[in-house]
């Protein structure tokens, strides 16, 4: 057996911000994006040369913090990105978030230092204010090792022997020694070994007797790897295992990370039986102790001391000795997930006073525990096993670990097994071929015992005679065919009838043993189940189970992927009737949906996939005439009943994971299937990375007939990779697929919205979707397309659009246009041009372009123009367009146009020139009140039309508060105004007041958030409330209110003062519980109030309560209420009663019910 090991220690890489960005709440993220301007970054970052990056606004604005990790990683250089996040929150005084990502870029320049420190290296741990000592490699903290598992490619080191190499003699067993291929003889011991204690030469001779029994009792398939055979490759990685990145610095925690059945007990019983054998880490360690989680886990207490002693020749080990040298010491812990199954919970692991007594009583996970987390023995070394999905739950208990990813085989690895197989090169590259064709079987196929498996089937004569392609369509379909052709000619000793029922206690068996996430049973769990002996040495006889290695009287399924299949077939046999009425199979079965189509676990993610992969007709057909048993029909019934629950469930499309469904949907090949689970979705978010995702895509969006939008991101040139390369049908194959989604833009008639944002399409992808949306038939009237590549598909776009009268809105930004803008100009004055609304954000125009857009005035029906983030610090183009009194605009976006107060007095000019104007977004521009001055002067003009005006981070103070009071004493269109994020102040608001508390004050929404006022600016709210009964929507979130302001508001908001307000903000105005009385007044009384925002206050569960007892109110009218997500368990509790819930949604992010009030965006 070769493999190939990857490692990866990527604490310095900017992706490892992600756990810190996603701890921000939905205000701070806010807050977050605007310090990342270079005039904010100056303050504590020195730029490479003096140039900051500029992150496009368009993209910033709209990023969650996963995509805003991605952003850091792209504008900013490797290690700057940690300074600049630890700068910014310490603008934001998030002192306990700068505490620990202080302690994280320590740790980052500890990995680095190994490799010799860089300057960034030196300059993150200047910021990070610290000293550093080099311990080892550290821990990523933001990846799971099946996502970086293909970023770090380049560090891949191959053992693979030659193909043509034949296959060595297996080692006689008197021997008991390790054969390594071009290494020296094993037999010949090194000087140490020569004058070695006699203890511990008998210890290595019991290790090696030991690990070889063990790997003996296996009762591996034929033909397959091998413990004692080690090609010379290997044995090298081994050579590297404790030094994986070759710094000539030895790591003394590694962790071995892989999928079930790549390799890690191998590779660790490999490195304990190489040194038994005196040729591996001779010098390093006297004494190297392998430890086997699943067989001490079921120890009773014992101490450190005499579990270390369990493999000793004799009763006596020598612990003295192994105290005094722990740095000699080695400990192989192996399967560390069985230890992290025990308990109960992840938080137990890190439970609990340290143990560092040798001879204490303690149970053994205790010990284990106390071992990794270098409590017990700091100074020795750890290798530790562990299975992928758990190693996230590990990650907390180590330092400075090192991970090593072992892949399995690697392509070349795959042509030699196959080779051992079918011996025709030509069929060998033609089965594999096919099964490139399937990722996730190709990417299975890393595991020798899956290879093993496919092989096996396709060696089948009955297997033959089908077509390759039906069998290697879809993992499932293989799998059957490989169970299927076992026992259609198998002689077990089993009556007819008792098939159904062995089927049964087998795969319910394999549930329970998920279920416990245990994958060893002893005979207690196989009597239990009711498996008969013949039925169960039938499973021997054909490798499905196998005996436990360390285990006596135990079994296991030979490996995970097996256990899986017969998990999924658990839930469409079909049960006795007299059982049907207590199953609780179809209540299992929706848990396990719920996880991997919601909770998006990748625990379950096999099991569903083979649940659903088993709805395919012809295997169905094929499992039960083959295996003696029955499929139930009702399984297919209760999981179109689930979909349509999902469909009809809000809080489920918010975070449903619609591509994991069309991985589903794929697995089934079943279109009518799709069809009906298909049939309720009317929004579609698709990444296509990959080949596999762009087949299930194809497969399934053609039956999503009443999708109305659909998000399409190919983020990988998936449609242009490799195509030199690939062969003709497999380039064929993506094409189709390609084409057959973009014609989902002719066919599907409710398919209004299309989003194309952060493609890579190549020419062949561009032309099947040009010639979509020039299809009269096409619908779509909304068209995004930010940062697409390469720059020339939207010339190519654009001159396709050219004449569409369905096309009202266009989104362009976040490209560099350059040709592309006279086509857009050009398009617009197309007499058939019916383009409203178009969006050039962060496109870097001009304001020679800006003004060319602004000059529009023939044949054009644009209404809506956002030029945001475009530089108009040159006013020419807003003085030239005001002398065009005939613009149709009445819309416009100049957010963070590098806009001064210099350039009021032409803004001042556009709105009296320019009429039409009735709102306009002049956020995040530096006007200040000398600019707002001026531009109060067009507000107060008789023919201003303006009717929404958003002042937004404009560092703004008291005296713009008294500039835009005056105007709106005298303006009566004005109806919605946005201050937030400037520091106005109590004076500011006061002034403020002045206007609004007149009742012939127009004014209906007012945001007032971060705007740096107390109690005291409250106060001038709530008399001003009394009088006004004009304003609808206030929002005074982060402001420093307390309860006594908000308690000044609740009384102005009486019925009998106020009728009109319908949406409150108060998120994060440091309320308690003290005002919650207050507020239910409000609640019960009010016939107005429908949305509240109560996000971010220190609201505990009494006050909970309080405001429940109003919404229980026949007279509350509250339909939306932001409250934090660990208190809304409370209000469902206490709703129920009433089944107000119905009624009432949930917020822990506040949104807004009309769009209208997010245009500018």
């Amino acid at each position: 057996m070769s493999f190939s090991v990857t490692t990866w220690a990527d604490g310095g890489t900017n992706q490892g911000l992600l756990p810190y960005l996603a701890a921000l709440d939905q205000y701070q993220l806010e807050e977050f994006k605007l310090c990342l301007e270079p005039r904010q970054l100056m303050d504590f970052w020195s730029a490479p040369q003096g140039h900051f990056p500029h992150i496009p606004w368009a993209n910033l604005r709209a990023a969650d913090p996963f995509n805003l990790s991605f952003l850091l990683d792209e504008h900013f250089p490797k290690g700057q990105a940690w300074k600049v996040v630890l700068g910014v929150f310490q603008t934001m005084n998030l002192t306990s978030l700068c505490e620990e990502v202080r302690a994280k870029m320590k740790g980052n320049v500890q990995t680095q230092e190994l490799q010799g420190p860089t300057q960034e290296d030196v300059e993150m741990l200047e910021a990070a204010a610290g000293n550093v000592q080099t311990q080892g490699c550290q821990d990523p903290n933001q990846k799971e090792p099946e996502e970086l598992e293909e970023e770090t490619g380049n560090m891949q080191t191959q053992g693979c022997q030659d193909p043509n190499q034949e296959e060595p003699e297996e080692p006689e067993e008197e021997t008991g020694n390790v054969q390594v291929q071009g290494c020296q003889d094993l037999n010949q011991e090194e000087p140490e070994m020569l004058e070695e204690a006699d203890h511990r030469r008998k210890y290595r001779e019991k290790m090696t007797a030991k690990l070889l029994e063990t790997w003996d009792n296996i009762d591996w398939p034929k033909d397959h790897v091998y413990i004692r055979n080690t090609s010379e490759g290997e044995h090298e990685e081994l050579q590297r295992l404790l030094d994986p990145k070759r710094t000539r610095t030895q790591a003394q925690t590694i962790v071995v990370v892989g999928r079930a059945g790549v390799g890690k007990t191998t590779l660790a019983m490999q490195a304990m039986l190489h040194w038994a054998n005196g040729v591996l880490f001779q010098e390093k360690f006297s004494y190297v102790f392998f430890l086997s989680c699943h067989k001490i886990r079921y120890m009773k207490e014992t101490s450190f001391a005499e579990l270390i002693s369990l493999d000793w020749p004799d009763s006596d080990a020598p612990i003295e000795e192994f105290m005094s040298q722990p740095e000699k010491l080695l400990f192989i812990i192996d399967g560390f997930e069985e230890i992290i199954i025990s308990e109960p919970s992840s938080e137990s692991l890190n439970d609990g006073s340290p143990c560092t007594d040798w001879y204490q009583e303690l149970p053994v996970t205790k010990i284990l525990l106390s071992l990794v987390k270098k409590e017990l023995v700091p100074l020795a070394t750890l290798l530790i096993t562990i299975k992928n999905c758990f190693v996230i739950d590990l990650k907390p208990s180590l330092v400075n670990p090192c991970f090593v990813q072992i892949t399995g085989f690697t392509e070349e690895d795959l042509w030699v097994y196959f080779m051992r197989h079918f011996e025709d090169s030509r069929e060998v590259e033609k089965i594999l071929q096919q099964i490139r064709k399937n990722e996730n079987l190709f990417h299975s196929c890393s595991a020798p015992m899956v290879c093993w498996t496919v092989c096996s089937c396709l060696k089948q004569s009955k297997v033959r005679y089908y077509d390759l392609q039906s069998i290697t369509q879809t993992t499932t379909s293989l799998y059957a065919y490989f169970f299927s052709n076992l026992f259609s000619t198998a002689e077990v000793d089993l009556a007819d009838e008792s098939w159904p029922g062995q089927w049964r206690a087998l795969c319910n068996l394999a549930m329970e043993g998920l279920w416990s996430i245990n994958f060893t049973f002893d005979r207690e769990d196989t009597e239990l189940e009711g498996l008969e002996v013949p039925f169960i040495d039938c499973l021997y006889k054909f490798n499905i189970i196998q005996k436990g290695n360390d285990c006596r009287g135990c079994i296991t399924f030979t490996h995970l992927s097996f256990q899986e299949f017969f998990a999924a077939m658990s839930f469409v046999l079909e049960e006795p009737r007299e059982l049907l009425p207590h199953s609780t199979k179809p209540q299992e079965m929706k848990i396990l949906l719920r996880d991997v189509l919601l909770n998006k676990e990748a625990y379950w993610t096999p099991v569903v996939l083979f649940f659903f992969g088993l709805f395919k007709k012809n295997l169905a057909r094929e499992l039960e005439d083959t295996l003696h048993c029955k499929m139930s029909p009702r399984v297919m019934e209760e999981l179109l009943k689930w979909g349509e629950e999902l469909g009809k469930a809000e809080s489920a499309s918010l975070q449903f994971h619609v591509l994991q469904l069309f991985h589903c949907l794929h697995e089934s090949q079943e279109e009518d299937l799709a069809k009906k689970m298909l049939g309720h979705i009317f929004e579609v978010d698709l990444n296509i990375p990959g080949d596999e995702e762009l087949q299930a895509s194809s497969f399934c969006l053609k039956h999503c007939k009443r999708l109305n939008k659909l998000r399409l991101s190919v983020s990988s040139h998936i449609l242009e990779r490799d195509l030199e390369i690939l062969e003709t049908s497999e380039v064929d194959s993506r094409m189709h697929a390609w084409n057959s989604i973009c014609s989902t833009l002719v066919t599907n008639e409710n398919l209004h919205e299309l989003d194309l944002s952060n493609s890579k399409l190549h020419a062949s992808s561009v032309k099947g979707l040009c010639l979509a949306l020039k299809n009269p038939r096409c619908k779509v009237q909304k068209l995004t397309c930010k940062s697409v590549t390469p720059e020339w598909v939207l010339q190519d776009l654009i001159l396709v659009l050219q004449g569409n009268s369905k096309l009202t809105h266009l989104n362009f930004s976040s490209n560099k246009l350059g040709a592309t803008v006279p086509l857009i100009l050009k398009a617009l004055k197309h007499s058939a041009c019916n383009l409203k609304y178009l969006w050039l954000e962060s496109c870097g125009l001009t304001h020679q372009t800006c003004q060319l857009f602004l000059k529009l005035t023939e044949n054009t029906s644009l209404s809506f123009l956002s030029l945001g983030d475009n530089d108009l610090s040159d006013v020419k183009s807003l003085r030239e367009s005001s002398t065009l009194p005939t613009c149709p605009l009445k819309q416009l976006s100049l957010e963070k146009c590098s806009l001064s107060a210099a350039s009021c007095q032409d803004l001042a000019l556009f709105l009296t020139s320019i009429q039409h104007i009735t709102r306009l977004c002049l956020g995040f521009n530096q006007l200040q009140d000398d600019g707002i001055k001026l531009l109060c002067a067009a507000l107060t003009h008789p023919k201003c039309a303006l009717e929404r005006l958003e002042l937004w981070f404009c560092q703004l103070g008291a005296p713009s508060c008294r500039y835009l009071s005056d105007a709106l004493l005298q303006n009566r269109s004005l109806a919605h105004l946005n201050l937030s994020k400037n520091h106005l102040g109590d004076e500011g608001v006061k002034f403020l007041c002045e206007a609004l508390g007149r009742p012939d004050c127009n004014l209906q929404s007012l945001n007032l958030s971060g705007c740096s006022f107390t109690r005291e600016g409250c106060r001038e709210l709530a008399n001003a409330l009394k009088h006004n009964h004009n304003v609808k929507i206030l929002d005074l979130g982060q402001n420093d209110l307390q309860d006594d302001g908000v308690k000044l508001l609740c009384e102005a908001l009486k019925p009998s003062s106020h009728r009109a307000l319908h949406t409150l903000g108060l998120a994060k105005c440091n309320v308690t519980t003290a005002c919650c009385q207050h507020l239910s007044s409000v609640l019960s009384s009010s016939k107005s109030l429908v949305n509240l925002n109560l996000l971010g206050n220190e609201l505990d569960h009494d006050g909970v309560k309080m405001l429940c007892k109003a919404l229980r109110k026949s007279t509350c009218r509250l339909q939306k209420l932001g409250i934090q997500k660990d208190l809304q368990s409370i209000v469902r509790e206490e709703m129920q009663p009433s089944q107000e819930e119905l009624c009432l949604k949930l917020k822990c992010a506040w949104d807004f019910n009309d769009l209208e009030d997010k245009w500018w965006w």
